[in-house]
């Protein structure tokens, strides 16, 4: 039977690191959850919107893999998004049975801004650091989450 003992503890570093990537990752979570319940968005309408704008003219099965939803999932998803005006379908020229979906809000303006706040100040700071500082951050991040998720 291991004890407690038999464990080794944690280097204050390995501690201070790990502490860190919590604090980020509640930060980044807090800053999510703040920032949809502003908007009135759950986190698959949110997840679904910032994908949309990244992938202009996303077909519904595009969010649907993305997402990992149902096709029936995704239409009342979309249909949502269509009522509260913030996507829009477009038919397809060639296939009248294929839908396109486009964001009509600006997320770049108030309030729609603070669905990427957190993650836009974040890149900003990244911005100021040092080149090589930001490849090793992201080089020690990289290997901590490929240890985490084998």
């Amino acid at each position: 039977m291991q004890t407690s003992s038999d464990t080794p503890s944690p280097t204050p570093a390995e501690s201070t690191l790990q502490r860190a990537l919590l604090a980020y990752g509640e930060a980044r979570r807090s800053a999510a959850v703040d920032a949809r319940r502003e908007l009135s968005l759950n986190e698959l309408d949110a997840r679904a919107l910032l994908f949309i704008a990244e992938n202009p003219g996303a077909r519904p099965s595009h969010v649907r893999d993305h997402l990992g939803i149902t096709s029936a999932g995704v239409t009342t998803l979309i249909d949502r998004l269509v009522q509260r005006e913030t996507v829009r379908r477009d038919l397809d020229d060639d296939d009248r049975r294929v839908n396109h979906i486009t964001v009509i809000v600006d997320l770049d303006s108030p309030p729609w801004c603070r669905l990427r706040a957190f993650d836009d100040d974040i890149e900003s700071a990244i911005a100021s650091l040092d080149p090589t500082e930001a490849d090793r951050l992201a080089s020690v991040i990289d290997e901590l989450t490929s240890a985490a998720t084998r």
